[in-house]
């Protein structure tokens, strides 16, 4: 069984920082991409920042310029930092990972979300 276990949302002031974490674990084959998707009350979810196995980056243009995204291959493990947080980025924020697993194949898994909150 494979799962996505996301950490480091919270409540933060407007121009604050934070670091999302999502480390994929299970019977993993491959890890072919990773990211990040954010859902806002009343809104669809939308991609916020995606890395390939082969470190190819994309983001929201939105955010691009104020989040990173990075990836430790060894641990499976996906990291978006937030810098210069505004209230539009408050959403829950999942974790995405396209994955080759011995049961499934190739296949998407999904994390079971975590809350950044900008307020002042």
């Amino acid at each position: 069984q494979v799962r996505l276990v996301e950490s480091g949302g919270g409540l933060v002031q407007p121009g604050g920082s934070l670091r999302l974490s999502c480390v994929a674990s299970g019977s993993i084959l491959s890890v072919l991409a990773m990211g990040w998707y954010r859902q806002a009350p009343g809104k669809q979810r939308e991609l916020v920042a995606r890395i390939t196995n082969t470190g190819s980056t994309n983001y929201a243009d939105s955010v691009k310029g104020r989040f990173t995204i990075s990836r430790d291959n060894a641990k499976n493990t996906v990291y978006l930092q937030m810098n210069s947080l505004k209230p539009e980025d408050t959403a829950a924020y999942y974790c995405n990972a396209e994955l080759i697993t011995v049961v499934n194949g190739r296949h998407d898994y999904w994390g079971q979300g975590t809350q950044v909150t900008v307020s002042s």
